[in-house]
């Protein structure tokens, strides 16, 4: 059975996911109030919406959807990448939420993932930061970060944000940091500095080897060490390409 697909004000999606066989296209609006209507007539599986909506905003759109007796799985897809943003949305119960530029790859995955686990909003969550939280842990343990450093804790959430955001990673500073700060009640500064000395302690613990092992090739040599963002990306990259999440 195909995935039922809702477009709201991303027409420019359309091409990419029609190249899935599992996908079809039920209606594609250019309002959050053409969008509900056609929801109660249609009846979407999924409903990928941007939040800058006409006549009814991305938000009230998302609450509206929530109050349908069946509401359809959310995925924003929206040029706003501010945590305020991300934020707001998940907390209105959206399943994913997509920086523009997607990646095309990303943006399919989101779509079919969660339907292959047989459930969907709450159970697909659990069970996918279960998996990538042991990937995590197990590439942390093979690199040498210790468990019992701040900088562990801040390198686990920038990754499991990048990966649920990938261009999350071309703002590190003003978007990343302060992401990751909100999470653990502290500041931007004092992250950079924590996942700074993480990946100083994983370099002089002699471990490049195994740095290099996990991604197949010579990525880097004991004096040539990745920045926070680098390492951040190429963790993330992975995790993604190995439908981590």
């Amino acid at each position: 059975m195909k995935h039922r697909i809702g477009l709201v004000c991303n027409a420019e999606l359309a091409d990419t996911i029609l190249q899935c066989s599992d996908c079809e296209i039920v209606y594609d609006v250019d309002s959050g109030v053409e969008a509900f209507q056609m929801q109660e007539r249609i009846k979407a599986d999924i409903v990928v919406t941007e939040l800058l909506t006409p006549k009814l905003d991305g938000y009230l759109l998302i609450e509206q959807l929530k109050t349908m007796a069946n509401p359809p799985r959310i995925i924003v897809v929206s040029e706003l990448k501010g945590e305020v943003f991300l934020s707001k949305a998940y907390q209105l119960g959206i399943n994913q939420y997509i920086v523009k530029p997607v990646v095309s790859s990303h943006l399919i995955n989101c779509i079919v993932t969660p339907a292959k686990l047989g459930k969907v909003g709450q159970t697909r969550s659990i069970e996918n930061n279960r998996t990538l939280d042991e990937r995590i842990t197990n590439i942390f343990i093979s690199v040498g970060i210790p468990a019992h450093i701040k900088g562990y804790q801040y390198l686990r959430q920038g990754i499991k944000l990048a990966v649920d955001t990938p261009t999350i990673i071309n703002s590190i500073t003003k978007t990343l940091y302060p992401a990751i700060a909100e999470h653990f009640s502290t500041t931007p500064s004092k992250v950079e500095r924590a996942i700074r000395h993480a990946i100083e302690v994983a370099w002089n613990r002699g471990k490049i080897e195994n740095i290099n092992s996990i991604f197949g090739i010579r990525v880097y040599s004991n004096s040539d060490k990745p920045t926070n963002g680098e390492f951040i990306a190429l963790i993330a990259d992975k995790m993604l390409l190995e439908c981590a999440y």
